[in-house]
């Protein structure tokens, strides 16, 4: 085996798939993560298997899909059965340690009833020692704010879009309005410098996770990176001449689009304000994890550490008329991955760009396997093992990606209202493929999109007669995908007279 491998296993938050500079982005400067993809493997169509943070993180920990974890909403709970790869990297005596979050609701069956951790969706993930836990409420970070003589709102909540008084760019500003606090101080280099500090002072090997907020909002950056980029020349947006003429295509689009917090502002130059700062926010996180790498060198830990970079899920920033991160289209999924594995097996892939399906739920199994650990029967991802060694995909990779949109809020039935759907009903299911996107609702129209003649995915073509066959094989397609995706922990297991008996095979 060798010596035995670090892991760095960074995630930034909202990162759309398209947004790096190795990619041939036409403006979005990421130096540092495409020197990573010259010395690694880059995927270029990785998809989240769920929005927003809570289900997709369930996925990328746990490695199964929504539907076998059922973590569907921020704030559900992750039922406690399931293992995921911290505790597995635990088992095998390593020390998983978190600087940030993960977004895991936990399972009130196995908390105390004045458990603090009931009263957040921003619990740890089972298995993880928090050593610098960041979210909604960061605390550490204000904590060394106040320290250093740094003002910080009443609600420490606000310090992470803190800016000056005075007017914004949409108000005749030359730039977008800067966080108040100096870039070697915001809250991305202070859990670079936190994770530093660890693995200065760490004796081998170690695992550790990096979650840094950006890119997600509040769309502020620090200088200099707020001006990085001029809102005046950022790409345009894809969309249709108004919201209603979106909103025309499928009624949860049009509700979605009447709810304010997921709809993209009128203002122009508001809205271009808001992806001007997106992209700042990408090149300063850029910028962190070049000084996190240009100390692992320094160290001498770059030829034996794992890293791993990825997102939770994307933005749509103006796209469809929508903010955030929702529905069915590629810009709330489709997210970046680059691994860099620094064994010698790996010399033949450094620098290649991959560009068959991949999913965050491949995530979990490809680090256990990097260390030597088998993938627990719950895994609905595959080891991303031979594109790191430059074998190419195995036999029957998947050819399309696949994800779920749980959009029932337990505290809110406007949607069931709105829709005529219950609790339950509130469910959307996506296979996509280079050629087609078809979307399965529990209890609403379907959609299909040609995405050959169609790329932006405006016309439905589920309806057209002549793509009658398509939709009949896509929904075949999505059936299939998830009979053979159903649960199945203790399915390859048989009581006999002789005890149990274990027989496992591949799911695909």
């Amino acid at each position: 085996m060798g010596e035995p491998l670090n892991v760095i296993f960074i995630t930034a938050d909202q990162w759309r798939g398209e947004c790096l500079s190795a990619l041939g982005h036409p403006q979005v400067r990421t130096p540092n993560l495409d020197a990573l993809a010259k010395e690694g493997v880059t995927f270029s169509r990785h998809y989240a298997n769920a929005v927003p943070c809570g289900p997709s993180r369930a996925s990328l920990h746990t490695g199964m899909y929504l539907q076998n974890h059922r973590s569907g909403t921020n704030g559900t709970p992750l039922d406690a059965r399931h293992t995921n790869w911290a505790k597995e990297v635990a088992k095998a005596g390593y020390d998983p340690v978190l600087f940030g979050y993960t977004d895991t609701s936990q399972d009130p069956r196995e908390e105390d009833p004045e458990s603090p951790w009931l009263r957040t969706y921003e619990g740890p993930l089972p298995g993880i020692r928090p050593v610098c836990m960041m979210g909604t409420w960061p605390t550490p970070w204000t904590d060394y704010l106040k320290a250093n003589g740094y003002e910080v709102p009443d609600d420490i909540r606000y310090a992470y879009g803190h800016r000056a008084s005075g007017p914004d760019y949409e108000d005749g500003a030359p730039h977008p309005k800067p966080l108040l606090y100096p870039q070697a101080e915001d809250d991305t280099a202070f859990l670079v410098n936190r994770l530093i500090d660890y693995i200065a002072a760490q004796r081998e090997p170690f695992v550790a996770h990096l979650s840094l907020l950006r890119p997600h909002p509040p769309f502020v950056a620090p200088e200099p990176y707020n001006a990085m980029y001029d809102p005046a020349s950022v790409p345009g947006f894809t969309r249709c001449a108004t919201p209603d003429d979106e909103g025309r295509q499928h009624p949860w689009l049009a509700h979605q689009l009447s709810r304010r917090l997921f709809r993209a502002p009128a203002n122009e130059k508001k809205l271009r304000r808001l992806k001007a700062v997106y992209y700042g926010l990408m090149s300063e996180v850029d910028a962190e994890i070049g000084r996190l790498i240009h100390f692992v060198k320094e160290r001498g830990l770059w030829e034996k550490t794992l890293i791993i970079f990825t997102s939770d899920h994307g933005e749509q920033m103006g796209d469809h008329w929508l903010l955030g991160k929702c529905g069915y289209f590629d810009a709330s999924y489709r997210i970046p991955l680059i691994i860099r594995d620094p064994r010698p097996g790996g010399d033949k892939s450094r620098g290649k760009i991959v560009t068959r399906f991949t999913e965050n739920v491949d995530i979990m199994p490809t680090m256990l396997e990097a260390l030597g650990l088998d993938s627990p029967v719950q895994c609905d991802g595959k080891a991303l093992t031979p594109f790191l060694s430059g074998d190419g995909a195995p036999g029957g990779w998947r050819t399309e990606a696949h994800w779920e949109f749980d959009f029932r809020d337990p505290a809110d039935d406007a949607a069931e209202k709105a829709l005529g759907l219950t609790l339950h009903q509130c469910t959307m299911n996506v296979i996509r493929d280079e050629k087609f996107k078809y979307v399965h609702f529990t209890k609403l129209p379907p959609l299909l999109f040609d995405l050959e003649k169609d790329p932006g995915e405006f016309v439905n073509r589920a309806d057209d007669p002549a793509y009658l066959p398509v939709v009949l094989e896509y929904a075949q397609k999505m059936l299939s995908w998830r009979m053979n995706h159903d649960e199945q922990t203790l399915t390859h297991i048989a009581l006999t007279d002789d005890g149990p008996v274990a027989r496992r095979s591949a799911r695909w």
